[in-house]
């Protein structure tokens, strides 16, 4: 917390209470001091109250999640590579006072940034529509009257205001700049604000620490400070800051929450910088040319700008916007998949790797307890029991935000294993004193109880990873390697294993730490049994045959992982065994360079913390792939922001939710196939513009240019080209509502510019070489027209031909392989029409002397219709041959090994 708060600034006047709350700089007020500087108490501030100081201070909303006013969207629309190119070309236009070509070309820009901030705008209100059903929520402490009771209840972020007592608890964002009242054993996640990756420990303070005076905010342990999140403990807090005077808002200066390139943004760039570099070369090339050749001079210069507006996808950012937009409304609609990042869609679409915990989605999230034995592996009922006191007092004292399943396996089978051996623990006699509640660090929890008949003792209960009981009981190095042999020998056949152990301590009265969890003795081990889940083994097939690897990144144990993995048919690629994993120890030893090939070619990482399943997503990336996690803890927390699509369920913790780019309705593969099928036809469709607009648009350029140089005249005139232009962008609107054929779902949707530029130059060529032959119709059918009169039915005739071509560029490269396929695509199909008619009737009509275009003799259309036929023909025959060489369906090593292991018992799947 800094030592002063701003003043109130407009808009943001006080509330009736000092501005600032540390009295003085250097000082660190008392909670006590702080309630009181803020007008509120520990039972909270009153409803009325609260409603009085959000309309003074505003919601608890950082700056850059504000709404974008209109002007400023449309200017922010023009900062497009091609939209600034555009507007260069316009301005030289302009410059040389070539009027007609400068106002199009200044009109397509209008028009591009409008449309653009139009469906900027609509995606935006989506969105924010869509981000309200996973808002994030705090718990606040307030009273409806002043003798009313304390009443906790969840409210929006947003509504929260200075004053407000909160409740924190593991997994939840801190809402705002607080200052602690209580904690028990809290640490938080403050990385981003100090960069610090380890959890730091917070508590309150009631009597200020002089040791601390001089010390900065995030080293003070009273203040928790909005952009952090709670690891383990809990704690109630006073809120001193919100929105924008928070210090989170403060440092990220309103760019909180910006995420680097997507693999959507990076495809993109890539090839508009590669278009961009061409459009900008045009115009000199086509000027040298033309003077060299034909000995003209500047007066070219507007067909020159003309031809590069031509070579211009004006419309992508458009399409682009479009058709994710309405993509994620339509999942959000029909499966409850809400996106919060629009280019996350594409991403999905374009997954290849899907990373993800087994717990809860490859197995469901309710283990059975399966065996409990001692160290000699003998069965013993009372470690079992021990581990039920543990689970019940972590339910019942650590304030979880959802019950743990493991606890709740225990304390399930502890009353269903038959009657109690003598002497056997009856948890329910024990009195809870504290609890340590299980962190991804410590991976132990620790009940600490008093137990009847036994005054002035306290007795620690610790149950948790085996490794790390072990670690923390007394016993040398040849028992400890004893006992974790034994384990081992329990993970190996596919249990999940918890270690139990115990330690009597004299009775006191100051909160108990980690520090305490030192000298136990061991009593054993409790063994569980994942169930997996129903759906899994076919959505694991799903997902292969759609092109999808899966790698799990777990915690548990090789033995454990690698068994559901087995019984799944997820097995490592090339091995058919189960027992092919990599373990942390081994991630650890190998080097950034080393891990991006193991990662490449492993399914099953076990031992993971946070920090490694990080690393392993960062790794695949690295070697190219586009990489999804699905998490749903705050141990998952760096691994979904290394990702490409980071994936949560809707009841994850809410630092996970906040964190995540795609948010599922219930935790399930088949919800994700959902999910990757919608952005694969988002990404289809923008795809498809892509390839068909960029080849004919480059077929044309090359027609123009070449026939620029062989014809004493031009062969269109600039306004032509560009209303041509035009009406080709009008009809390319179709393609956000297009539905992709079926062989674009059948693998991973990924814009890669070597590949657009290998399409768009074949057949841009194919695409010009028919324009080319057009001078033959031309010359054939207009061998006795001479003169202005000649120049104008070419013009016509080749401005009738480029739109017929470019209609069907439209419908033949966007046409499926089925003739399910073929009869789709009604909104594609119906704009080429609307284009076809344009290019024939425009001539007729008296906006054709407008232009300087004629009406063409009969004979012409006899000989473009031939001309055409063989276009198509040739067209159909080079897509189906690229179709052979790049579409063939490829069965993937994973759907292979998932086949053939699930082979006679699962039968045929979706």
């Amino acid at each position: 917390m800094p030592e002063s708060r701003p003043a109130a600034g407009p808009g943001r006047p006080t509330i009736g209470t000092p501005p600032s709350v540390a009295p003085l700089p250097g000082t660190v007020p008392t909670p006590l001091q702080t309630l009181r500087a803020l007008g509120s108490g520990p039972r909270g501030l009153l409803e009325a109250e609260a409603e009085i100081r959000l309309l003074r201070t505003g919601e608890n909303v950082l700056p850059a999640r504000r709404p974008v006013p209109w002007p400023r969207r449309f200017l922010r629309s023009l900062r497009d590579p091609f939209t600034s190119v555009l507007l260069c070309l316009g301005l030289v236009s302009a410059l040389v006072a070539a009027w007609g070509t400068a106002c199009v070309i200044l009109a397509l820009v209008a028009v591009s940034c409008l449309l653009r901030s139009a469906e900027e705008h609509r995606a935006d209100r989506s969105t924010a529509a869509l981000r309200e059903l996973v808002a994030t929520t705090a718990t606040v402490v307030r009273r409806a009257f002043d003798d009313s009771p304390p009443r906790e209840r969840e409210v929006p972020v947003a509504d929260l205001v200075p004053g407000d007592v909160v409740r924190l608890q593991p997994g939840d964002l801190v809402p705002a700049d607080v200052q602690l009242l209580r904690a028990d054993g809290l640490t938080v996640h403050q990385s981003a604000l100090t960069g610090e990756s380890a959890p730091v420990v917070k508590q309150a303070l009631d009597v200020p620490d002089p040791a601390l005076s001089g010390a900065g905010p995030f080293a003070q342990p009273q203040w928790c400070f909005q952009g952090s999140s709670v690891a383990s403990g809990s704690g109630t807090a006073v809120i001193v800051a919100t929105g924008a005077e928070t210090r989170f808002a403060a440092t990220h200066d309103g760019r909180a929450g910006q995420r680097g390139a997507s693999a959507f943004d990076r495809s993109v760039r890539g090839i508009s910088w590669t278009l961009i570099r061409f459009m900008l070369l045009t115009p000199p090339l086509v000027l040298m040319a033309n003077a060299a050749l034909r000995g003209r001079g500047l007066e070219t210069l507007p067909f020159a700008v003309a031809v590069a507006v031509g070579l211009t996808p004006e419309m992508l950012p458009v399409i682009v916007t479009t058709a994710l937009a309405r993509g994620a409304a339509r999942l959000a609609r029909t499966s409850g998949v809400i996106v919060k990042r629009l280019p996350a869609l594409h991403d999905l679409g374009a997954v290849d790797v899907l990373c993800l915990d087994k717990t809860g989605t490859l197995t469901e999230d309710r283990p059975v307890v399966a065996a409990a034995v001692d160290g000699e592996g003998r069965p013993d009922p009372d470690v079992l029991r021990w581990a039920a006191v543990n689970a019940l007092w972590t339910l019942q004292l650590a304030e979880l935000p959802a019950a743990d399943a493991l606890d709740e396996a225990v304390l399930e089978a502890v009353g269903t294993d038959g009657p109690p051996a003598a002497g056997a623990v009856d948890p329910d006699v024990y009195e809870g004193v504290a609890v340590l509640p299980f962190d991804p660090v410590r991976r132990v929890a620790t009940a600490v109880v008093r137990r009847p008949g036994r005054l002035g003792v306290h007795t620690l209960v610790t149950k948790g990873a085996v490794e790390a009981v072990l670690d923390r009981c007394a016993m040398d190095g040849d028992e400890r390697d004893r006992l974790l042999a034994l384990a081992d020998r329990k993970a190996a056949s596919g249990l999940r294993l918890l270690a139990v152990a115990r330690a009597d301590r004299a009775s006191r009265v100051g909160a108990y730490t980690p520090a305490d969890e030192q000298g136990l003795t061991f009593l054993g081990l409790v063994a569980l049994r994942d169930v997996p889940a129903p759906s899994a083994a076919d959505a694991l097939a799903v997902l292969a045959r759609r092109g999808v690897r899966v790698k799990v990144l777990t915690g548990d144990h090789p033995g454990t992982a690698a068994r559901v993995c087995a019984d799944l048919g997820l097995h490592p690629e090339g091995h058919s065994g189960p027992d092919d994993v990599v373990t942390a120890e081994l991630v650890d030893t190998l080097s950034d360079a080393e891990l991006v090939e193991v990662a490449d070619r492993t399914v099953v990482f076990a031992r993971c913390t946070p920090e490694h399943k990080a690393r392993i997503v960062s790794a695949l990336r690295a070697g190219g792939r586009t990489t999804g996690f699905l998490g749903d803890g705050v141990n998952d927390l760096p691994a979904l922001g290394a990702a490409d699509v980071g994936i949560c369920p809707r009841n994850a913790v809410d630092v996970a939710r906040e964190a995540a780019d795609v948010v599922l309705a219930e935790k399930d593969l088949t919800a994700i196939d959902r999910a990757v099928l919608a952005g694969r036809r988002s990404s289809g469709n923008i795809a498809s513009y892509l390839r068909i607009t960029l080849s004919s648009n480059l077929g044309n350029v090359i027609a123009m240019l070449t026939a620029g140089l062989m014809l004493p005249f031009l062969p269109m005139l600039p306004a032509q080209v560009l209303v041509q232009n035009l009406c080709f962008d009008a009809a390319q609107l179709a393609f956000a509502f297009d539905r992709p054929p079926a062989s674009a779902l059948r693998r991973p949707t990924a814009l890669r510019p070597r590949d657009f530029l290998r399409f768009i130059t074949g057949f841009g060529l194919l695409n010009a070489a028919a324009d080319l032959a057009t001078f033959g119709v031309l010359a054939l059918a207009l061998h006795h027209a001479s003169g202005d009169g000649g120049e104008a039915a070419f013009h016509a005739g080749w401005f009738t031909e480029n739109l017929l071509t470019q209609a069907l560029v439209m419908v033949l490269l966007r046409t499926g392989r089925s003739a399910a396929e073929r009869r789709a695509g009604g909104p594609l199909r119906a704009a080429a029409a609307g284009l076809a008619a344009v290019g024939v009737a425009l001539p007729l009509t008296p906006v054709g002397p407008l232009l300087s275009m004629s009406a063409l003799p009969p004979l012409y259309y006899l000989l473009l219709g031939s001309v055409l036929g063989l276009y198509a023909v040739a067209l159909t025959a080079a897509r189906r041959r690229y179709e052979c060489r790049h579409l063939t369906d490829v069965p993937d090593a994973a759907a292979e090994s998932v086949g053939a292991s699930r082979g006679a018992r699962s039968g045929p799947t979706r």
